[in-house]
């Protein structure tokens, strides 16, 4: 094993480990890192001596920080098309998981924000820490989110996941269970021990028996008691009436919220909210990783993309030209260019299977 490698695989008694090793980068996600982990997946569900993958993240910072954001930048400055390429066996490799033959346990441990997301959140056991800061920051960088985060956000309780969505607030580990995004809390120096003791499991059972014996109740989130006006405010069917609700609620935490959605890209978000009641009446993961294909290949033609990469990761100025700046300005036609089909282009996963019964939107 190279140590060098920006994915370590490693088999420890019948545990098959897939560690991101960008500690640097957080662990940000390039291309070929994906086919690693794709092929690492396609080995392991083969392998009868193989129970379980484990991944996680090198480092102490977290699991992935995201995709390399900046190539996107690089990509889209020299005329390319390296990251819908890119995006294609993302969007691949987040529906594999969700469908891998064999448990896949997910550390999200420290940052785990975009395509950390979507190669842990899609797992059959996601462990979370007191470390854990999950996140889809897309909204904040004129994107809308994706790996699948649209499926995982739209199933949250009642509006938590349009809350997380518009604002790309992260969230601690107990409001990352409330939401669905992880399944279990076990403290972060445990996990040591926790890894050791899955190494000797057979079974699924034995995996999900071993992970409950290290878990603890997770510490309190914050958005179980902001429920009644989040609930309120964003379900209205439109991001302007959405920021009126939060502005006139008489909630200073609802006000914040309200400003700190005003800073993000207007058109990602007005494309996001309509991603995301689009995908509550899909019937499959596939479905809605298609219909974010459509809308992330949109947006790299788009002017916000790059402009929200440059404000927050070339320049760091943190202060993105939208374009265009106001919510008037942005018109159903324009969001409706987003999901038109790409044609010969299109991702093509959805094939009826995996409908969503594990996952609700309920109250």
């Amino acid at each position: 094993m190279n140590h060098d490698d920006p994915v370590l695989l490693h088999t420890e008694g019948r545990i098959r480990h897939i560690t991101l090793n960008r500690p640097r980068a957080l662990n940000a996600l390039n291309h070929a890192m994906v086919l690693r982990i794709d092929g690492a997946l396609a080995e392991a569900e083969l392998d009868d001596s193989v129970t379980a993958v484990l991944i996680n993240g090198a480092g102490e910072r977290g699991l992935c920080a995201g995709g390399d954001i900046r190539s996107i930048h690089e990509d889209v400055h020299a005329g390319g098309g390296t990251s819908m390429d890119f995006w294609r066996d993302e969007y691949r490799l987040n529906a594999r998981i969700a469908r891998f033959l064999k448990p896949y346990v997910a550390i999200m441990d420290g940052i785990v924000m975009g395509g950390g997301v979507g190669v842990s959140a899609h797992g059959d056991v996601r462990i979370v820490t007191e470390r854990s800061r999950v996140a889809m920051p897309e909204t904040g960088i004129g994107f809308v989110p994706d790996v699948g985060g649209t499926y995982l956000l739209g199933a949250a309780p009642g509006e938590l996941g349009t809350h997380l969505a518009l604002t790309a607030d992260a969230v601690g580990a107990g409001d990352a269970l409330l939401c669905g995004l992880a399944d279990h809390f076990v403290p972060s120096q445990r996990l040591a021990e926790l890894t050791r003791a899955l190494a000797a499991c057979g079974t699924a059972a034995e995996i999900e028996e071993t992970v409950r014996r290290f878990a603890s109740p997770a510490p309190g989130g914050e958005l179980a008691a902001h429920r009644e006006w989040i609930d309120s405010c964003y379900r209205a069917e439109s991001v302007e009436e959405i920021l009126d609700r939060l502005d006139n609620s008489g909630v200073p935490a609802a006000k914040q919220a309200a400003e700190t959605i005003l800073a993000k890209s207007p058109t990602a978000l007005k494309v996001t909210l309509s991603a995301l009641r689009r995908a509550r009446r899909l019937d499959s993961l596939e479905a809605v990783l298609d219909q974010e294909y459509r809308t992330s290949c949109t947006a790299f033609t788009r002017p916000d993309l790059v402009e929200g990469v440059r404000a927050q990761i070339i320049d760091k100025d943190r202060n993105p030209r939208w374009s265009p700046a106001d919510l008037a300005e942005v018109s159903e036609a324009d969001v409706a260019l987003f999901f038109a089909t790409l044609g010969d282009r299109e991702l093509g996963l959805d094939s009826g299977l995996g409908r969503r019964t594990d996952l609700t939107n309920t109250d």
